[in-house]
C-alpha cells in the first residue's frame, strides 16, 4: 500500500496544486452512488480546507452534500489520483456555488495507461457481480475481459437487456481471483462489438469510488499478472 499512498503534507499539497492549476475535472463519488463533476478551486492546508468549484445547476449536488463525504478521482497524464473528502458543506457566493471539505491527510496515486491494462490468466474466470440498473431483480455475473487501474472491460452476452453508455452501476463486486476482490461502482463509458461470433458486446467501464485498499489489491493483481505472462512467454 505504501507504494501508492502519499502522506507527506508537501507531496499532497503539490499534487493538489497540480489538479487545481490544471483545472482538472474531478469525479466526486458519494457512498450511495451519487456522483458529480467538479474542479479544485482553492487549497488551505493551514485551515485544513479544500474548496471545489461546481455547477450551480447540478441536480445531484444536494444529495452529495447530504452524504457528507465523497471520494475524489482525477487524472494527471498517466496517473490516477484519488483522495477522500469529508465534512462537505455547500457555500453560496453570489450566483455561484462552491463545495467545501476537509483537507485530505493522505492521497493515492496509481499508474493507469497503456501497457498496464492486462487480460486475466487463461485458467482464471474473473467476474463482476451486479444488479441490472434497469431491472433491480436481475442479478448479473459478467466475465471480466481485461482490467487496468482505472477500469475494466466486461462481456455482456446477447439476450441480456442492453446497458446505455453513461449509466452508473452501483454496488459492483469484481472477483479477479481467490485473493482479489474489489467493491466499486462502474461508470459505463462505451459499448463496442467484438466480432459476429462472440454473441455479445464489450462494456468499457471506469471504476468509481473504489477504496484505496481495493485499488492497491488491483494494482498488485495487475503486477502479478504481468509477471506471470512474461514467465509464460519465456517457457
Amino acid at each position: 500500500m505504501d507504494d501508492f499512498r502519499i502522506t507527506s503534507p508537501a507531496e499532497i499539497g503539490a499534487m493538489l496544486k497540480r489538479l487545481a492549476d490544471g483545472n482538472v475535472h474531478l469525479s466526486l463519488n458519494a457512498p450511495d452512488g451519487t456522483s458529480i463533476t467538479a474542479t479544485l478551486w482553492a487549497l488551505d492546508s493551514g485551515r485544513g480546507k479544500l474548496s471545489f468549484s461546481v455547477l450551480a445547476e447540478e441536480p445531484r449536488l444536494d444529495d452529495l452534500v447530504e452524504c457528507d463525504e465523497a471520494v475524489a478521482v482525477g487524472y494527471l497524464d498517466s496517473i490516477k489520483v484519488q483522495f477522500d473528502v469529508h465534512d462537505l458543506v455547500l457555500v453560496h457566493r453570489g450566483g455561484a456555488k462552491a463545495l467545501n471539505g476537509a483537507y485530505p491527510r493522505e492521497l493515492f496515486r496509481f499508474q493507469r495507461r497503456g501497457s498496464y491494462r492486462v487480460q486475466p490468466m487463461p485458467r482464471t474466470a474473473p467476474v463482476a457481480r451486479l444488479r441490472h440498473p434497469m431491472i433491480p431483480d436481475m442479478q448479473l455475473a459478467l466475465r471480466v475481459l481485461d482490467v487496468s487501474i482505472g477500469g475494466c472491460a466486461l462481456f455482456l452476452p446477447d439476450g441480456v437487456p442492453p446497458l446505455d453508455p453513461g449509466v452508473l452501476l452501483n454496488d459492483v463486486v469484481v472477483y479477479l481471483d481467490s485473493d482479489t476482490r474489489i467493491d466499486t461502482g462502474l461508470r459505463l463509458q462505451h459499448v463496442t462489438s467484438i466480432n459476429p461470433e462472440s454473441k455479445g458486446v464489450r462494456l468499457g467501464c471506469e471504476m468509481v469510488g473504489a477504496g484505496g485498499d481495493g485499488l492497491w489489491a488491483l494494482q498488485r493483481y495487475i503486477d502479478l499478472t504481468q509477471k506471470r505472462r512474461r514467465m509464460m512467454a519465456l517457457d
